[in-house]
């Protein structure tokens, strides 16, 4: 049915849903509880009735469901973390597992489900909406900021300058006692983390998983600090660094470089506390009403992103299979600001 400028009508295209599931996976990220109250609310608005699905896919292996109202969400924007909670299932990594899953969703009369999380939460949802038959809409909740086919992920802000903040108050120490900080923060696989804080914090050299030319530009900067007696810098290492992480690296600074006072500074998991941003509880409300209208779109197996500020709908088979590129030349930026 069309109306008269020949513009399907888009209400003639959603389908019937009754009940929607919405749960959290994976790491927790700032922002997912934004995400948690917009998937809500929006559902609401559109008549349909939301079941919270706490600790992930093992709570749905469980059973362990809340019914959610407007009222359980108010005052959760400004939360960090996640009040479904998370976890890791191994138990949904096997078929039975899943069958275990799909009888509780059955029983629950859940027609759809919101899952937010990062790619291993999409690879699980893209493998049961593949065997069963029901739609799954993901939104990108990871403080890696890695997820192909979006600019941006919840949570991933926040982190950053968390990350920025330590690092400004660590430089003070280092300059106050002339000491080398190797400071260590997440992205076991991805450097995009690492990558801008350091820019951010002024970092004289920065260590990611993209790039081992890096380690050259490290040796550099020990031996013309030594040379000069400039002793005091920030280097920013992300834990999935080649040789190990800033514990190994500090090591092998030790004894090629004992004069040199070198401190190790592990930022964990910090990253991921804290009240989000305002940018990160915008784009997951964002996000969380673009899920809802893909579900009554009749969407599945979809991510919801952001390219250029828009809302794009990803398959989940390009999200969890491509890799997110990071631009290399912000390196070369950060190389010629820290001669």
């Amino acid at each position: 049915m069309t109306d008269k400028n020949n513009v399907p009508n888009v209400s003639q295209k959603r389908v019937k849903l009754r009940r929607i599931g919405v749960f959290t996976s994976g790491g927790d990220a700032p922002g997912m509880n934004a995400a948690i109250r917009a998937v809500t609310r929006a559902a609401i608005a559109n008549k349909l009735k939301v079941v919270g699905i706490r600790r992930g896919y093992q709570g749905m292996i469980e059973g362990d469901f809340i019914p959610l109202k407007s009222a359980d969400v108010s005052g959760i924007i400004q939360l960090g973390g996640t009040i479904l909670k998370t976890a890791r299932s191994a138990e949904f990594r096997t078929p039975e597992g899943r069958e275990k899953a799909w009888l509780q969703l059955q029983k629950a009369d859940i027609d759809a489900v919101v899952v937010i999380g990062g790619d291993g939460s999409f690879t699980g949802a893209l493998t049961m909406s593949q065997e069963y038959n029901i739609s799954f809409v993901g939104i990108p909740g990871t403080i890696d900021n890695d997820m192909y086919g979006t600019d941006y992920t919840i949570g991933y802000e926040t982190a950053l300058n968390t990350v920025v903040c330590a690092v400004d108050k660590i430089r003070d120490t280092a300059v106050s006692h002339g000491r080398i900080f190797l400071v260590e923060v997440m992205g076991r696989e991805a450097g995009l983390l690492a990558l801008n804080s350091g820019i951010a914090c002024g970092a004289e050299v920065i260590l990611i998983p993209e790039s081992k030319e890096q380690h050259d530009e490290l040796k550099r900067f020990l031996d013309k600090g030594y040379k000069n007696k400039e002793r005091s810098g920030i280097v920013i290492v992300a834990e999935g660094d080649e040789p190990g992480g800033a514990l190994k690296i500090a090591e092998a600074v030790g004894r090629d470089h004992p004069d040199l006072d070198v401190r190790v500074s592990i930022l964990g998991h910090i990253q991921r506390g804290g009240s989000p941003t305002a940018n990160d509880r915008i784009n997951a409300t964002r996000m969380g009403i673009a899920a809802v209208d893909a579900l009554l779109d009749d969407q599945k197996s979809v991510m919801i992103g952001l390219d250029n500020g828009k809302i794009v709908q990803v398959p989940f088979n390009k999200a969890v299979k491509l890799n997110h590129s990071i631009d290399t030349g912000l390196l070369d930026i950060q190389k010629m600001l820290s001669m």
